[in-house]
């Protein structure tokens, strides 16, 4: 509960290996996470190599974890390999639309956050990477992805070369809905939000994006519609073009 409770992303990572055995302990824990009917319709792909870290690098916008970490992981959403099982098994696969791959896809993000909880119970640090599904469709050629398998998700880890500062959370109440969903009055959200709202990181980001209010700096600059709709067209064609829409 400690680690779960005080944990942070770690961005900048010690110059050490993460030993095989060590990854494969990690990986073996991940893999006992819940999933859907126990098909594992998820694969992990293990990137150490430095000159295919540079060539991802630019799809994850040049964050320096990229290229810095010991280790990379991609979890896919994969009906690749089940489906080839299936046919191999004279059954037919019915997983070509889009709820399958919405099933493929909470598999994958299951199994890297018990990653993440197994690293980080051993003294390793993590960082989810936010441009994975903007980029599906070029870390899908440089990964070599077949059809049936999307990138959903991706982290870097390693051993932690800094201890930042706890990032902020919404309050317990603001989250939790008890027996059924409470919709929250103009009071309750000027409430949860107050304590994100006064942060002084908070009002660095209003005072250099130059905005008026936080929200701002999230609407009008970190994920503006103009970029939503974009990406989502992207990964529209992306999971046509991978057989994830064909009915």
């Amino acid at each position: 509960m400690d680690s779960l409770v005080n944990r942070r992303t770690i961005r900048k990572y010690a110059q050490k290996e993460i030993s095989e055995d060590l990854l494969d302990e990690i990986l073996t824990a991940g893999c006992r996470s819940s999933n859907t009917g126990n098909m594992q319709v998820y694969s992990i792909i293990v990137t150490r190599d430095q000159e295919m870290k540079n060539a991802l690098a630019p799809l994850h916008f040049n964050q320096r974890m990229a290229t810095e970490a010991p280790v990379m992981l991609t979890f896919c959403a994969d009906f690749n390999r089940f489906n080839k099982w299936c046919s191999y098994r004279d059954a037919e696969p019915g997983h070509d639309n889009f709820l399958s791959f919405v099933t493929a896809a909470i598999d994958a993000v299951i199994a890297a956050q018990t990653v993440c909880v197994a690293a980080e119970s051993k003294g390793l640090g993590i960082c989810y990477l936010g441009t994975v599904t903007y980029m599906a469709h070029k870390i899908i050629d440089i990964l070599k992805l077949p059809g049936g398998v999307v990138p959903v998700a991706t982290i870097t880890m390693g051993w932690p070369d800094e201890n930042p500062v706890q990032p902020d959370r919404l309050p317990l109440e603001a989250i939790v809905h008890r027996e059924v969903y409470h919709d929250y009055t103009r009071s309750d959200i000027d409430r949860f939000y107050r304590e994100k709202e006064k942060r002084s990181d908070s009002l660095k980001f209003i005072e250099e994006n130059k905005r008026t209010t936080l929200a701002q700096v999230f609407t009008d600059v970190r994920y503006k519609k103009t970029d939503n709709v974009y990406f989502s067209g992207t990964l529209l064609q992306v999971l046509k073009d991978q057989g994830f829409m064909n009915q």
